[in-house]
């Protein structure tokens, strides 16, 4: 049993260049599985961080039809109204519904000029909306309820969006109107929360001068399992409401459940991808192992030859080439996977940079167990046919030869 594995590794070292020519399709293979479903997994995370999934009780509606560009439920020829807003919250399945307003807003600070999103707090219950989006103030304080002038900020702007430091208590020009901040929100890993400015909703109107028109409408349900019926009872008001057929409605109702869902099924469709890529570099490497391993028994065959002629029995023959060739994808297997390791870990690092999230790297250990036992299989299983060639050789033949 110990020359079946000794015998293999002697024979590996002593033909160098052909056997890391020989792996790097297995190599590139398995180091693409583990870094994409790696950076697939880091790449979930961080997406699902930018929605703002705070509680499975709130839907959101918005209008659909773009007329030109702008934050989501904005520019749009037909937009939600207030009396939409009203109209949803008398449903006997809604807690409670808020009109929400997104707009891009210049800010400056200390001659500083910056362009931001602006979102719009309702004036009352303010309390729950906090709670519905999951914000918490790192510094200073959320508006209060009946606070004007006032506004707070997300994490960035603490540090990363202007020179100077903003802290609770500065005043900020936002569309040259000045505004006291209140507070800096936690960072949340979200590229939307952690860049928002919240205004207090008459005092953006003030702004912007929106009137009725509404960007997004949030839904608080009064439970859970009511999500199904509620999401049925506002399609059908809204349809009624702007007078349009099933099929061709002009709004669009989010649930968590749906944004979970769509999110997957895109990322699904990309592993596919992923494994369909890799598949074709591994049935490379195994084209490659049963070449080296054909090419292999033909320059040992007096090597055969005599092995069987002191004792060796056919099995023996066929393990030792079996085992050769499973090697030569196990080396390629362990080389694949620290390499895609190290390249997940790298791709995770510049999404978090890139979209200002905090996604942490998932080592699937199932994953590269996997990796490395299919590596070896896959080898070995290549190594089949060589193999049984050389335990049908004949040992006086081989011997002449």
């Amino acid at each position: 049993m110990k020359n079946i594995f000794f015998l293999p590794l002697k024979n590996l070292k002593r033909r160098k260049i052909r056997s890391w020519l020989t792996v790097i399709g297995i190599l590139i293979g398995i180091a693409t599985v583990v870094s994409l479903i790696t950076l697939g997994n880091g790449l979930q995370t961080a997406v699902l961080s930018q929605f703002e999934v705070g509680s499975t009780e709130i839907l959101s509606v918005q209008a659909k039809g773009l007329s030109g560009y702008g934050a989501p439920g904005s520019g749009v020829t037909k937009p939600l109204t207030k009396d939409d807003v009203k109209a949803i919250e008398k449903l006997s399945v809604v807690e409670k519904a808020f009109a929400r307003n997104i707009k891009s807003v210049k800010i400056e600070y200390h001659n500083e000029v910056k362009f931001g999103m602006a979102i719009s707090i309702p004036e009352e219950d303010r309390n729950l909306v906090y709670k519905l989006i999951g914000v918490k103030a790192e510094k200073g304080h959320l508006l209060k309820e009946g606070e004007s002038n006032y506004v707070f900020l997300g994490h960035n702007y603490l540090d990363k969006t202007f020179k100077k430091e903003i802290t609770p208590g500065k005043d900020v020009l936002i569309q040259g109107k000045k505004f006291t901040v209140a507070g800096i929100l936690e960072k949340k890993g979200s590229f939307l929360f952690d860049n928002i400015i919240a205004v207090g909703n008459d005092d953006l109107d003030d702004l912007i001068g929106y009137g009725d028109d509404v960007d997004i409408i949030g839904v608080k349900i009064k439970d859970k399992d009511l999500m199904d019926k509620a999401q049925e009872d506002i399609e059908k008001l809204m349809r009624k409401r702007r007078d349009v057929k099933v099929g061709e409605e002009d709004f669009d109702i989010q649930t968590p459940q749906s944004i979970l869902e769509k999110i997957n099924s895109i990322l699904g469709g990309i592993q596919i991808f992923i494994i369909i890529i890799a598949s074709i570099s591994i049935i490379v490497g195994v084209v490659g192992i049963i070449n080296t391993m054909t090419t292999s028994v033909l320059e040992r065959t007096k090597e055969i030859g005599i092995m069987k002629a002191i004792g060796a029995k056919n099995s023996d023959i066929f393990l030792q080439f079996l085992v050769e060739s499973g090697m030569l994808g196990l080396i390629g297997g362990v080389i694949g996977v620290i390499i895609g390791i190290i390249a997940g870990y790298a791709g995770v690092f510049g999404i978090n940079n890139f979209v200002g999230s905090s996604a942490k790297i998932n080592i699937s250990v199932p994953l590269i167990l996997l990796s490395l036992a299919g590596s070896f299989i896959i080898g070995a299983v290549s190594g089949i046919a060589p193999a049984m060639n050389a335990a049908k050789q004949n040992p006086v033949e081989a011997l002449r030869k």
